[in-house]
């Protein structure tokens, strides 16, 4: 599944599968200016971090695209707020802030060029960055299929998949992984409460690929694991930490805690990108309180009472010490985190 993030050169737009109606409806979201790249981002429209890098870059592009119709004096000046805006539109997850960098840097190399020479430099980046995660992610599951047995029920929170990727995915990258080496095995795709992920798309593109699935409530995931009903937990990340810390959705801490309680491995994966060497640990890293309305409601039918506050935290770090390895496109890092983190990035 590669097609649900799309460059159109007909339209000069990116063209997004909208997540939000899957998994009843396939609909497309055109993005052409900077205000559609952060309504995609904030609304999820495409969420995941690495699908949101790829975004990201592609949305530079497009910025620069609407500077360019516009016909600003100070384009410059025009163009570096729009970035900004790119840059800010959601605070966890490291590959938006990676992709707005990168373009920001081949800016600065490019010196005193003109905007459209810029562009076109631009576009081929992100075209690079779009065909390098799928390769990434293809990697990551080479490295990480050996990690799964043969008989496996691995258990996954959230979605880490080709929806959340440009393609084949980071966790179910290691799962499609395993199953590309030959491996019969199933997942259980915990629904991941409130924006439910993972009964939406996790078990939707599992399900079109004939990997066995099947979806549990969150609250199960302790009775599933005490009667040895999971051997293995892989899950995503939307950034890790220098010491190896991992910032992934809500309630995949409590997840962690149960894998370790039952003494079942708790894998993450993720490209290298997704790890910040500035940040130094999980508790520095700024969560997302995300709209009420995804609690108090599923679809439009409200489930709380009105005047009820809810928390709508959307991430949690996850200590390394309860993470048996990170899979990336290098290879599986294994503790003590913080020395071999910084072994990969020498």
């Amino acid at each position: 599944m590669t097609d649900h993030i799309q460059f159109s050169p007909e339209k000069d737009c990116l063209v997004l599968l909208d997540q939000r109606y899957l998994p009843n409806r396939e609909d497309w979201f055109d993005v052409i200016t900077t205000d559609d790249v952060c309504y995609a981002l904030v609304t999820m429209v495409v969420r995941g971090a690495p699908a949101i890098g790829v975004t990201a870059a592609y949305g530079c592009y497009l910025a620069g695209r609407e500077v360019q119709k516009d016909g600003a004096a100070d384009w410059k000046a025009e163009l570096d707020a729009k970035l900004t805006q790119i840059h800010d539109a959601r605070p966890t997850a490291v590959n938006l802030r990676w992709a707005v960098r990168e373009m920001r840097r081949i800016w600065a190399e490019a010196g005193d060029v003109s905007l459209e020479a810029l562009l076109a430099i631009w576009l081929i980046r992100a075209k690079e960055i779009h065909v390098g995660d799928i390769e990434m992610c293809e990697l990551i599951g080479t490295f990480g299929g050996p990690l799964i047995d043969e008989g496996d029920t691995v258990m996954t929170h959230c979605n880490a998949g080709a929806l959340a990727t440009a393609g084949y995915g980071t966790a179910l990258g290691v799962i499609r992984g395993a199953v590309d080496q030959g491996k019969k095995i199933q997942v259980i795709a915990n629904e991941t409460r409130p924006f439910l992920q993972g009964a939406r798309l996790t078990a939707y593109e599992l399900h079109k690929d004939g990997i066995p699935v099947k979806v549990a409530c969150d609250n199960a995931c302790a009775l599933l694991m005490k009667q040895g009903m999971v051997q293995k937990v892989v899950v995503g990340a939307d950034r890790i930490t220098a010491n190896g810390d991992a910032v992934n959705k809500i309630g995949t801490y409590g997840v962690a805690l149960l894998a370790k309680h039952f003494g079942i491995p708790f894998y993450v994966a993720a490209p290298l990108y997704t790890i910040d060497l500035e940040t130094a640990c999980g508790d520095d890293v700024p969560i997302e309180d995300r709209t009420p309305r995804e609690v108090t409601h599923i679809g439009d039918h409200q489930i709380t009472p009105d005047g009820v506050e809810v928390y709508n935290l959307a991430f949690d770090p996850t200590p390394n010490e309860l993470i048996a390895g990170i899979v990336t496109e290098k290879g599986v890092i294994y503790p003590p985190y913080k020395e071999n983190i910084a072994k990969m990035f020498e």
